[in-house]
């Protein structure tokens, strides 16, 4: 399936690691028939990612590498982006870090990195790539945040990630509502528990199966469970869905 027969391209950043939400996303909308952009900080991980998704779905797919702080950098990648393959129809906002440290230890420069990452980046790329889509009139817009933005703080983020993550809920609605006239819809997915890199190894059996056994349906996610939401979000039967956040969380936190 291609999305409305018309090519287009899904742009997915932080998408180059293996076993991350980003490149399982990447994955998810190359099946839907989503040309895609694999934009990643390691140029080696997002070249082997774009093989991968073009050898398994037969999709058009370029690696980009840039850092999404940076607005040279971004506008570089999105360019080149724009030159070599169809316009792009969707963007995933995936890429992020996260921070254990707790609140009064936080220095300025640490609070300012989780930002400049999950919140700056974000704007830049956004920014970026929603004029072409509201001048085209279809585009599709997905923010990661977390469970953490919505229940205050989780396993792995502390306060400076949590207050970002936040931050994304709001500057998703808000954009919803100014781009949703152009046919842009913008959207939040926020996981809970997801087996990732970053939680592998970081939970002891004793505390995992306590926290498994306050989850309803008694597992930990997987990429894919994130992945599939993205893709639903990212299709054009989803266009009278825009502002909204969907909890990726095996109902840990029903709210």
């Amino acid at each position: 399936m291609t999305p409305q027969n018309t090519p287009r391209t899904a742009l997915v950043t932080g998408a180059g690691s293996r076993r991350g939400i980003g490149r399982a996303t990447a994955h998810a909308l190359a099946a839907d028939g989503y040309a895609v952009a694999v934009l990643d900080l390691d140029k080696e991980s997002a070249e082997e990612a774009a093989r991968e998704i073009a050898a398994r779905h037969g999709v058009e797919t370029l690696a980009l590498a840039a850092d999404v702080t940076d607005a040279d950098a971004v506008d570089a990648a999105v360019a080149q982006a724009e030159a070599a393959l169809p316009p792009i129809g969707a963007l995933v906002n995936n890429a992020g870090i996260t921070s254990p440290v707790p609140f009064l230890e936080v220095s300025p420069a640490e609070w300012d990195r989780i930002f400049d990452v999950n919140v700056r980046g974000g704007f830049l790329i956004t920014q970026r790539v929603a004029a072409g889509m509201a001048e085209r009139g279809f585009g599709r817009i997905v923010f990661l945040s977390s469970v953490s933005a919505e229940r205050g703080g989780g396993v792995f983020g502390g306060v400076a990630y949590s207050a970002a993550k936040a931050g994304l809920l709001g500057f998703a609605r808000a954009l919803a509502r100014e781009l949703g006239p152009s046919g842009v819809t913008v959207n939040c997915v926020a996981p809970g528990l997801i087996d990732t890199d970053i939680t592998q190894g970081k939970l002891d059996e004793d505390r995992k199966a306590a926290m498994v056994a306050d989850i309803p349906v008694r597992r930990i996610g997987g990429v894919d469970d994130v992945a599939e939401v993205v893709a639903f979000l990212a299709r054009p039967g989803s266009g009278y869905v825009t502002g909204a956040t969907y909890d990726v969380n095996g109902g840990s936190h029903i709210h």
